[in-house]
């Protein structure tokens, strides 16, 4: 009997940047992040790599209001993670950060009505800083109109622009960070469909995976992975959780995100599985949100030769309980899981 799948999945598309700002509540992946709470927003000491101690960027948000909590009228879960290729260790989580905002629908910061096309960006927030969009309590000590999160970054902007603007009138473009940001795309959300199908014998799903990971439409899902890599998935062929992860995402191979609050992730291996997921701060436990799919990878431009950023799948837990802390941000818990070797 066919069983319906209530997963919703996340597609990246390239778009106007204006609509993506945070007045439109977007979910995005890449650029600077479009916050939700506008006040109260994490210091860069809480946006940092607890492993190289370098400022995390933003890797993507998701628009996840909940219709039955009035103050989560508005509800954004953010990600951000390093971009230290070192830092990133199988099955670790150490590079990443995950932080929910949410909001009643009256609040310090947005009109109670849907935004309009001239819907202006709110101005009573914090400085942000101008290369990395996180919080910029420094400021550049000439001219004082630039807001940076740490010296690094206001080298970086010095360099690439605004050391032939300071201190002089005219207004000073915003600085090319290409070298720091991701690239920005609109992050989509469609349901999934897909109905489960009756289980196939062992031999027929091995033989399905190994005719798989030898086609075309492998190549171009997997294309970030090595031939070590891809030889580890063809010997796992017998790993189960592996072939329904393969047989799910192969109805939608361009899936980057999966959604699905108070359900299930869907695993990649049989190994190192999310059994131990800490308690928020409140008290409540975590339940699964959403996963970010190894295919995010391929538009990220992250991978070379040697230690790369990578992941089989980015598992992020929020609070089961939705704790509403005002306009202060709340950190949750990600978990990563890598293909089996």
């Amino acid at each position: 009997m066919a069983e319906n799948s209530h997963v919703d999945l996340g597609f990246v598309e390239k778009t106007d940047t204006g609509k993506l700002s945070c007045q439109y509540f977007p979910s995005k992946v890449g650029g600077k992040p479009a916050w939700l709470s506008l006040s109260s927003l994490p210091s860069p000491n809480q946006i940092l790599c607890s492993k190289c101690n370098n400022i995390c960027v933003f890797l993507l948000q998701v628009y996840a209001p909940i219709e039955d909590d009035d103050n989560s009228f508005h509800r954004t879960v953010f990600v951000f993670l390093c971009k230290n290729p070192n830092c990133h260790q199988p099955n670790s989580s150490v590079p990443f950060i995950a932080l929910r905002s949410q909001l009643p629908r009256i609040n310090d910061f947005y009109s109670p009505d849907p935004p309009t096309p001239v819907t202006p960006v709110p101005d009573n927030g914090d400085k942000l800083c101008v290369v990395c969009g996180i919080s910029g309590p420094k400021c550049c000590s000439k001219c004082h109109s630039r807001s940076y999160c740490s010296k690094e970054h206001q080298i970086i902007d010095w360099k690439k622009g605004h050391k032939l603007n300071c201190n002089e009138c005219k207004e000073d473009k915003t600085t090319n960070t290409s070298q720091v940001l991701f690239q920005e795309y609109e992050l989509l959300i469609e349901d999934e469909e897909f109905q489960k199908e009756e289980e196939k014998s062992e031999p027929e799903k091995k033989e399905e995976l190994h005719s798989f990971l030898k086609s075309e439409k492998a190549s171009s899902l997997l294309q970030d992975c090595s031939s070590e890599e891809l030889e580890k998935m063809s010997n796992q062929s017998e790993d189960k959780v592996f072939l329904k992860f393969r047989k799910r995402i192969d109805h939608a191979p361009e899936q980057v995100l999966r959604y699905d609050r108070g359900g299930c992730p869907l695993l990649v291996s049989s190994d190192n599985k999310p059994d131990k997921i800490p308690n928020c701060t409140c008290g409540a436990q975590r339940q699964f949100e959403f996963q970010v799919m190894p295919q995010l990878l391929c538009h990220l431009g992250v991978d070379q030769v040697g230690d790369s950023i990578d992941w089989g799948t980015l598992c992020v837990y929020t609070c089961s309980a939705n704790c509403y802390h005002g306009n202060q941000y709340q950190q949750e818990y990600l978990w990563k899981q890598d293909y089996s070797k």
